[in-house]
């Protein structure tokens, strides 16, 4: 399990993940987009707003995407919450990947 940071246009926040994920953190995140836009079991998070839909989520449902859906019976790949690093706390951690939603 590695560390990374995840955000959404917000606080930056560090999480656990498989290494698998941190090494390929955007593949993994762009990937939770596509099912959250595809994926009839992610309905909850399409919004109508007049005449379009938009999606409402953050860095905790694509935690909840990876334990759930991507490694749902490897307790030992569970993704967690760490720490909350602040807007600007990503720069004290420049080793970590990071993703912003």
């Amino acid at each position: 399990m590695k560390q990374v940071i995840l955000s959404a246009d917000g606080d930056n926040r560090i999480y656990v993940v498989p290494d698998i994920v941190a090494d390929n953190l955007e593949e993994y995140c762009l990937k939770f987009i596509k099912w959250l836009i595809n994926s009839s079991k992610a309905s909850s998070y399409r919004k109508k707003f007049k005449r379009s839909v938009h999606l409402c989520y953050d860095e905790s449902d694509f935690i909840d995407w990876l334990n759930k859906y991507v490694f749902p019976k490897d307790p030992d790949n569970y993704s967690k919450y760490i720490k909350n690093i602040g807007f600007n706390g990503g720069k004290d951690y420049p080793d970590l990947p990071w993703f912003n939603f």
